[in-house]
């Protein structure tokens, strides 16, 4: 399993440990996932995702699933998340009909 958030993209960054004689050796900093079960309110669904702490702060402060991922941009999103967001534009396109 990728080490990604499904809803933002953000993956591992790279930098130095430096010790107290400035030695410098190459780390890996891992993003902050966590597995969420988020409910879509206009689907009537819950979806599991993971996702970092800081999109689940993100998803509440917007208003819920449903309006973050209908502001995502696509690339960011993962393709579980990219089928939630294409069923939520149908179905707002059925109710708009």
């Amino acid at each position: 399993m990728s080490r990604r958030c499904e809803l933002t993209g953000v993956g591992p960054m790279v930098g130095n440990n430096v010790s107290h004689a400035n030695n410098k050796t190459k780390r890996r900093f891992l993003p902050n996932l966590c597995d969420v079960t988020l409910a879509s309110e206009a689907l009537g669904q819950s979806y599991r995702f993971r996702i970092t702490a800081g999109a689940l702060r993100s998803v509440d402060h917007v208003g819920g699933l449903d309006t973050f991922l209908m502001k995502a941009r696509d690339a960011n999103l993962s393709t579980r998340a990219l089928k939630v967001k294409r069923a939520l534009k149908k179905k707002a396109d059925a109710a708009a009909a």
